[in-house]
């Protein structure tokens, strides 16, 4: 069941993949498109209730934000829309696109690999029934590219599930430009101790990630339709925000760290260029109250190649008039 809230529309580049992702072009505060990417629970955006997930949705919803630059592969709309919301949602409905049928030559996701055991361990079942959803549901309604099916395990699930060993327990995580739910879900499913948030514009993707956390009974895990830079202040400052777009560093810091609490942390899924886009947008970051960022490999002995994650330590509060407020003051 999804709740409106007046002011969502887009968000970073995580969920909604047209780019390299195949799926739709994030949006955000400013969001890039995708190739192919939460706690606030107490937020207002939250409120509404449904059965296993609470969403959120905005009247204006519009971009969702694909988060994997190198994170996420080409063909894939999932996890990954524009927070920035540039994307549109005609209509404000579910089914506004035409959905594409799948390509009935291309294999299903296949069975796990032996990693899927190690990442997701008794929760291996509640994995396999999402990469079961990705692979027809996510096709069908344009999340996924069709010719994502067979490496949804290898380029999705678990280059998403190795991100958890980078969160402590019981935290609060908000997923920006969730798409459809990489690597949000993915999160929810791997640690059930966590309180997820997935924050997505685009009125079709909510309603996949709203069946989603129904079917899998997520029950620590909330739906919010509406643009990143408009649910801060109405969603309780996050322990982590994620993010997997292509969209710029600078951007996703723009998105991101104002969700995050103080002492809280941005994690951007990333590819090669990582250490690069640091040096780019290190001034970006530092005015907008992060700390240095760092590039951190996760998946080690588990997936070849790792992920790679940027992470951001949020350290102060920049108010609009760009005076600083930090930890503990």
């Amino acid at each position: 069941m999804t709740a409106s809230s007046p002011d969502a529309a887009g968000l970073p580049d995580s969920g909604g993949l047209s780019d390299a992702s195949g799926a739709e072009a994030p949006s955000g505060p400013g969001g890039p498109t995708e190739p192919g990417s939460s706690a606030g629970h107490g937020g207002p955006a939250s409120q509404a209730s449904g059965s296993g997930s609470r969403s959120a949705s905005s009247e204006a919803g519009s971009g969702a934000s694909d988060e994997a630059t190198s994170a996420t592969s080409p063909g894939v709309g999932s996890g990954t829309s524009d927070p920035a919301g540039s994307a549109t949602d005609p209509a404000g409905s579910a089914t506004s696109s035409p959905r594409p049928e799948p390509d009935a030559a291309e294999p299903a996701p296949g069975p796990p690999p032996a990693a899927a055991l190690a990442v997701f361990g008794d929760q291996l079942d509640a994995a396999i029934a999402y990469a079961e959803l990705l692979a027809t549901e996510g096709v069908v309604r344009g999340l996924i590219g069709p010719r994502e099916a067979p490496r949804i395990w290898d380029r999705h699930l678990l280059n998403c599930a190795v991100v958890a060993e980078l969160i402590p327990l019981g935290a609060s995580v908000v997923d920006v430009g969730s798409g459809a739910g990489l690597p949000g879900i993915v999160l929810a499913v791997a640690r059930p101790d966590l309180q997820v948030t997935l924050v997505e514009p685009l009125a079709r993707r909510t309603a996949f990630l709203d069946e989603v956390v129904d079917q899998l009974d997520l029950t620590g895990v909330t739906v919010v339709r509406g643009r990143a830079e408009e649910l801060v202040g109405r969603l309780a400052p996050a322990d982590i925000v994620t993010a997997r777009a292509v969209a710029p560093l600078d951007r996703l810091a723009g998105w991101c760290l104002p969700l995050a609490a103080v002492g809280g942390r941005m994690l951007a899924m990333k590819g090669s260029t990582a250490a690069e886009e640091i040096a780019e947008h290190r001034n970006v970051i530092l005015r907008l109250g992060g700390g240095q960022a760092r590039v951190l490999s996760c998946g080690a002995g588990l997936i070849d190649p790792e992920t790679t994650v940027v992470e951001v330590v949020r350290e102060r509060v920049i108010t609009q008039g760009g005076s600083r407020r930090s930890r503990g003051r």
